[in-house]
């Protein structure tokens, strides 16, 4: 009696157990070799699963994630559209992706879930998955610019790429300010568009480009640019750092301003001539040269200046030369100035006159031919 009491017990627990359990799909297997992966907080990891259909009958099959952890989500696609419902023909299989997206708001842990399918029978195939979180999910936005420091003159802008990263569960519309020196210009830039605020989706970032433009008279020097990014209960901030080198500029006069002078055929004359450094930077080895007619020369003490700071000037002696052929007009000088980085040129016109001697010639020669014509008119003129 006892034993038929025993067996009848097994049995209902036998049958409670098979009741209570899923029927194995075993003719449908799903595979993909990697099941265990490790991801970081608002990735999206993307499954392709191989659905194997053994069996020589058609099977239709329907797909469901269980134990998907709190707040993350799925999508089931094939070919690009969401899935609800898979047949597979016999002894054949069939690809869908598994897209599993992470919160960003996690805990740095092992995470766990299956995907099951179910065919029209009723019957299961479960294929588990683990993914590892390297960290811990963050709610913040990043402002990173992909080279924060750049180098011009004082009439460079300086144009910065910058990425705006929106790390948080919301759509976040970023308002932007820029702090920078007095006088200098900055714009934001989205799509080639000037803007003041920019909206980026969550766990999405947008390009920006800023451009910042130095007043004209900035002297040589490192400014910093404050950016700030403020959303929704998150905002950022980042530092631009632009470095002017100065600005290169040439003059080219004399002491008071006049540019003309005189000059004798085949003579000489020394002027003063002044360089100025009218830039914001120094500037090294200026030399001095110049254009003259043919067979004038022109030379210089010194011709080469060794450096003139940013608003000081230097004084050369310019030694021009007429040819001895010259004859009476102007005739002009280019007198140049130029260094590495900038270079400037004057013209002086200069008057050419006949020698005095050429002139008491000629006027010895005027007397003499009238003289001549005076003793011929009193010798001949009486007969």
């Amino acid at each position: 009696m006892g034993k038929k009491i025993f067996s009848i017990f097994t049995f209902m627990l036998t049958l409670t157990i098979f009741i209570g359990s899923r029927p194995a799909l075993a003719n449908v297997t799903l595979y993909t070799p990697y099941t265990g992966i490790t991801a970081t907080p608002g990735e999206t990891v993307d499954y392709s699963v191989d659905v194997i259909n053994t069996e020589s009958s058609i099977r239709t099959v329907t797909f469901d994630v269980e134990n998907l952890p709190k707040g993350w989500s799925h999508e089931i696609t094939a070919n690009g559209s969401a899935l609800k419902q898979l047949t597979v023909r016999g002894n054949s299989e069939q690809q869908i992706n598994l897209e599993i997206t992470v919160p960003l708001k996690i805990e740095q842990d092992d995470y766990r879930f299956t995907l099951v399918a179910t065919d029209q029978n009723g019957n299961v195939s479960e294929l588990p998955f683990l993914v590892t979180l390297s960290e811990k999910g963050t709610f913040k936005t990043e402002f990173n610019v992909e080279q924060p420091n750049l180098q011009g003159q004082t009439d460079s802008s300086f144009s910065y790429s910058a990425t705006l990263h929106n790390r948080t569960a919301e759509k976040q519309n970023y308002a932007l300010t820029a702090q920078a020196p007095k006088g200098w210009g900055v714009q934001f830039q989205s799509g080639g568009d000037n803007v003041t605020s920019v909206a980026v989706e969550p766990n999405s970032e947008a390009n920006l480009t800023i451009n910042v433009t130095p007043p004209e008279k900035a002297s040589a020097d490192t400014y910093k640019i404050a950016l700030t990014a403020a959303g929704s209960g998150t905002s950022t901030k980042t530092d631009l750092e632009a470095v002017i080198t100065g600005s290169y500029e040439l003059k080219v006069t004399t002491p008071d301003g006049n540019l003309s002078t005189d000059l004798q055929s085949g003579g000489e004359k020394t002027i003063d001539v002044v360089v100025e450094n009218t830039g914001s930077a120094p500037l090294t080895e200026v030399k001095l040269s110049a254009t003259a007619p043919p067979n004038w020369e022109t030379t210089f003490e010194p011709s080469t200046i060794p450096k003139i700071e940013p608003g000081d000037k230097a004084t050369v002696k310019a030694r021009i030369t007429a040819s001895d052929e010259a004859i009476a007009g102007d005739y002009v000088t280019t007198i140049s100035a130029s260094a590495a980085e900038s270079s400037a040129e004057a013209d002086f016109r200069i008057s050419v006159e006949t020698s005095m001697l050429w002139g008491l010639f000629a006027v010895a020669i005027i007397v003499m031919v009238l003289g001549g014509f005076y003793y011929m008119v009193r010798k001949y003129g009486r007969r």
